[in-house]
């Protein structure tokens, strides 16, 4: 029966070739979501470990204190030391020109032990010099010979002396200086900026040649264990592969989440895979009914039968394994090389784990060996004498039905019951439970509502003539297998209607969440005071605007100022109220709802009081409070209210000048709180604007008015943020699901051309009479529209149950959740699933035509 089986495959090769593609894209899949954790953590190892390049032992305390500064000189007194480095960096702001940016700070290192490739120029040697990396210096149009200051972000701006840059420096791929610049000076710069104190972060030990690491990593624990207890604790001595594996594992907190969401997208591509394996397989066993009932004829026992098909199903299994495999490490390592083109992935490095080998191979035979018992059990049920004919309808009056049917009734029912409570409880843990039942109770039901289903739907096809009469019959002539491959398809397009829906619904919510608390469209605050100068870099550009000058940004639609010009009394908590004009108030405010009037306050939905009470020039003055909707939302009064009122008084305002850390001579120099405080401006976008837009509006008004970017906020800032961080993510699920929509439809591909097979003589028949290539190619082509185009409604249906629940318990406790179906896009999975599945038909469809009929007749 070895031999038996193994011809099997050889001579019908092609009958197992849609087996091999569900096998090999699952298994790459599972596969590639294990390489991409390691060649994550192999990176991220790579990335660190730069910094380690040149130690040998690595010294590390707790996050916060780090090292005892007295720990270096100890270190460096030991026997087989060459040399030690306490390793000093500090965030800092970086003045250049007329820019401000983020910067790291870090000490210099001796020669054993420095890992900074100087590009350009040299290497800093004195207190007030320093070397930037040549890509920001690059960006920053800073050249050697230049000159940089620093800001440690207290309220002077006094800069720290004039720095000259000496070199440039290759860019160190340490993710922990990522999105900053780097810069390299000496150790007394580096404490300057820490105030004066020395944090050493930790240090690094370069041991002499011919010692030891080991030895002179014992004696430096005992070194330190010398130190006092409340200096020695949480110091430990590793070398500096241990201190690499240490920094990679506390950036992912142990986890590797990564790993898992990949996996999870693995495990629906096996799914699918395995519904088609286990339908080709079917239609194998049935076309083959006559052979095996031969083989049993002449002495063949059902264990052999059996094993016959396992036999195989292993042979694929192991075949289609090795090629997922190789398919996932080419893939990677294709993408691994196209990103050490770049600067950001200049260190990234394939690591291809023995486990997404071994778990690839294990995953592919037992998913084949699995899909294929049923089939084969099929086969053993064989008897010598029985016809070929196909498998009726799932019986709920059999016991295998009823068992089938019991068991998908109480996973739909339980897993429905706690997706309905996760949904109403903003609990996500049971909403994915009971997503995940009652989605196996679905695929448990299939085979009753599939196939009658398709069989409805078939009736539409019957006005084509004599083409879609025949689809419509063949389409449901094998419900088994309709089901089985209808099933895959619903799993893939249940599972991306469902991800659709949810980020539309969560894009939907965040909106109508922004709006309610976001008054207007974009905010740009500290425009002209003293406040905010203290982060403006020496000579920079002063940050004040005016109204003008904002209309003047292309897609600003009005803009009105708020001057801060009263303090309320102590017990209101010294709140800051502002002042505006009500006409121009009201071409910003997006809701018509609000209205400042003389004589009140309008402020936001969060201050509990009915009245507030301000310390004015002419005394306390108690006026009455409208709230608003917003949440973000500041104080409001008149104008003309401010000026009845009079200013803040000169001892409340020195007052609150001093609480900020100022002197009371500058709060004298200001006079007024917006000479301290600036003004701040509310606009009005135009309409329509998408993402991009607003993000080119944002970066005009930051060069416009020379304020930071932190400083321009708003509703329609924070919806770009929001709706990139859904359509990023929609876009890497959707891609991954996108595997398991393909297997499915190779499923549906393959449903077709066993079909074709197994029809030879009856498609010769029909074409003996009279049918022409043209309408056997349309019956083909109809059928395949009818079991995609089922499946793609039901999965629809389903996917926008489960994307309404599912995005009520993932986001019900952060907005509001509002129900919002992206009609187009749903069309769009509709017509790509059809399309799909007619372009599935027109290989099988051209092998049918080919054929002549005498041939197809003749066969057997």
């Amino acid at each position: 029966m070895l031999r038996v089986a193994l011809a099997q495959v050889r001579v019908h090769a092609r009958r197992f070739i849609a087996v091999g593609l569900a096998v090999m894209l699952g298994v790459a899949f599972v596969s590639a979501a294990l390489t991409v954790g390691a060649t994550t953590k192999a990176t991220l190892g790579a990335s660190i470990g730069a910094s380690y390049a040149k130690a040998d032992l690595v010294v590390s305390g707790p996050e916060g204190p780090g090292v005892p500064p007295a720990a270096v000189g100890t270190l460096e007194a030991l026997p087989g030391v060459a040399a030690v480095h306490g390793f000093e960096w500090v965030f800092v702001q970086l003045a250049t020109g007329s820019s401000t940016s983020s910067a790291a700070l870090t000490s210099t290192a001796p020669a054993e032990l420095e890992t900074a490739e100087v590009t350009q120029g040299s290497a800093p040697s004195g207190p007030n010099e320093v070397a930037l990396d040549s890509t920001s210096a690059a960006r920053l149009g800073v050249t050697p010979g230049d000159t940089v200051a620093f800001i440690t972000g207290g309220p002077s701006t006094d800069p720290a002396g004039a720095l000259t840059v000496t070199g440039l420096t290759a860019r160190s791929p340490d993710p922990t200086l990522s999105d900053t610049v780097q810069v390299l000076a000496a150790a007394s710069l580096v404490r300057a900026a820490n105030g004066g104190e020395t944090i050493v972060r930790h240090v690094q030990l370069a041991v002499a040649p011919g010692a030891d690491p080991a030895a002179v990593a014992v004696a430096a624990s005992a070194a330190l264990n010398d130190l006092p207890a409340d200096q020695r604790e949480g110091v430990i001595v590793r070398t500096a592969a241990e201190q690499t594996t240490a920094d990679v594992a506390s950036l992912s907190n142990g986890d590797d989440i990564l790993t898992a969401i990949l996996l999870a997208f693995a495990a629906v591509s096996v799914l699918v895979a395995g519904l088609v394996i286990s339908n080709t397989f079917s239609v194998l066993v049935a076309q083959r009914t006559r052979e095996l009932a031969l083989l049993r004829t002449i002495g063949a026992e059902r264990r052999q039968i059996r094993r016959s098909v396992l036999v195989e199903a292993g042979v694929v299994g192991v075949v289609a394994s090795v090629l997922g495999v190789l398919l996932a490490v080419g893939v990677l390592a294709a993408l691994v090389g196209l990103a050490r083109r770049t600067d950001v992935g200049s260190v990234a490095v394939l690591a291809v784990p023995p486990s997404a080998v071994v778990a690839g191979l294990v995953v592919g035979v037992l998913m084949t060996l699995l899909a294929a018992v049923v089939p084969a059990r099929a086969a053993t049920r064989v008897a010598p004498l029985a016809a070929l004919r196909p498998t009726g309808p799932a019986d709920a009056k059999s016991k295998s039905g009823k068992v089938r049917l019991a068991a998908g009734l109480l996973a739909l029912v339980a897993g429905g019951g706690l997706l309905v409570l996760g949904a109403r409880s903003a609990g996500l843990v049971p909403a994915v439970a009971g997503g995940g039942v009652s989605f196996l109770g679905v695929v448990l039901l299939a085979p009753f509502f599939v196939p009658f289903s398709v069989a409805a739907v078939g009736r539409l096809a019957r006005p084509l003539g004599v083409a879609g009469q025949l689809a419509s019959l063949n389409a449901v002539r094998n419900p088994a297998r309709t089901t089985a491959s209808s099933s895959a398809l619903i799993v893939g397009v249940t599972l991306v209607t469902m991800m659709i829906v949810g980020a539309q619904t969560a894009r939907t919510s965040f909106d109508a969440e922004l709006a309610e608390n976001f008054a207007v469209d974009v905010e740009v605050s500290g425009l002209g005071g003293a406040a905010g100068a203290a982060g403006r870099p020496p000579g920079g550009t002063a940050s004040t605007a005016d109204a003008q000058t904002l209309l003047g940004v292309e897609g600003v639609k009005s803009a009105v100022e708020l001057t801060p010009v009263l303090l309320a009394s102590d017990e209101d908590g010294g709140r800051l109220v502002y002042a505006a004009d009500p006409e121009e108030l009201a071409t910003v405010l997006r809701s018509q709802d609000m209205v400042l009037t003389d004589g009140m306050v309008l402020a936001p939905q969060t201050l509990p009081q009915a009245e507030i009470t301000l310390n004015t020039a002419n005394g306390p003055a108690t006026l009455p409070v409208t709230a608003t909707d917003s949440t973000f939302f500041v104080p409001l009064i008149t104008k003309a209210t401010a000026e009845r009122l009079g200013g803040t008084p000169p001892d409340a305002l020195d007052a609150f000048i001093g609480d900020t850390g100022e002197s009371s001579s500058q709060a004298a120099a200001n006079g007024t709180l917006a000479g301290y405080l600036g003004t701040t401006f509310w606009l009005q976008l135009d309409d329509g604007l998408d993402g991009p837009a607003v993000s080119k509006v944002k970066s005009q008004l930051v060069a416009a008015t020379g304020v930071p970017e932190y400083q321009v906020s708003g509703s329609a800032i924070e919806r770009v943020a929001y709706n990139e961080i859904i359509d990023v993510m929609l876009l890497i699920v959707t891609a991954l699901l996108a595997v398991a929509v393909l297997i499915a439809l190779i499923g549906v591909a393959n449903t077709l051309s066993l079909s074709v097979l197994e029809r030879r003589r009856e498609n010769s028949l029909l074409r003996a009479l009279g049918l022409t290539r043209g309408q056997l190619r349309g019956m083909l082509a109809v059928e395949a529209v009818l079991i995609a185009g089922v499946a793609a409604l039901l999965g629809t249906g389903l996917g926008i149950g489960y994307g309404v629940l599912g995005a009520q318990s993932a986001l019900r406790e952060l907005a509001a959740v509002q129900l919002s179906l992206p009609v187009g896009q749903i069309a769009a999975v509709l017509a790509v699933a059809v399309a799909a599945g007619l372009l599935a038909s027109v290989l099988p469809a051209r092998r049918a035509a080919r054929l002549s009929p005498v041939a197809g007749l003749a066969a057997d």
